[in-house]
């Protein structure tokens, strides 16, 4: 299985090494960092970390992190994946290009990605962690039919924890 998702506008395939200019330069904007990594600026090295975990994860367990870019090609669109949230399971994630914002590609990526969880991944549930002031992802994950759950302490204040079963 290549793990590469297609929706109506867009395609996500699993990184690979030769992402990793690509995820550092997006990762490090300050905007697509405030909330996926609470403003932490990641190394190289880290990247580095994020990429190998993800190609290993792909190979044991099917799942790991996707570049999303328009399936008529063009510059990245933006990134999504399936990560552990602690130790209650799966959660999906995403950031996307300040340029992307607003035409719905965030709600269409992790879309594919909860549904491919859901179905052929063969998960019980999906998780999401969304920071209280993150209006936008509070927005994306309740269209995508998650539902909160409980309340935690962030380093950004409280963040809300979403789940969605099959």
């Amino acid at each position: 299985m290549d793990h590469v998702l297609m929706t109506e506008r867009l395609i996500l395939r699993p990184v690979t090494v030769h992402d990793h200019a690509v995820l550092l330069a997006h990762w490090t904007g300050a905007d697509v960092r405030r909330f996926l990594f609470d403003g932490a600026v990641l190394s190289p090295a880290e990247v580095t970390e994020v990429i190998e975990d993800s190609v290993r994860d792909f190979a044991t367990g099917g799942h790991g992190v996707w570049l999303i870019r328009s399936k008529d090609g063009g510059d990245l669109i933006g990134v999504a994946g399936l990560r552990p949230l602690e130790e209650l399971g799966l959660e999906v994630f995403y950031s996307l290009e300040p340029a992307a914002w607003g035409k719905g590609y965030a709600t269409e990526a992790a879309g594919a990605v909860v549904e491919y969880a859901l179905g052929p991944l063969g998960l019980p549930e999906v998780l999401a962690e969304v920071d209280e002031g993150n209006a936008a992802s509070v927005a994306v994950v309740e269209r995508l039919g998650m539902t909160p759950f409980a309340m935690v302490p962030g380093l950004l204040g409280p963040m809300t924890r979403y789940r969605r079963t099959p």
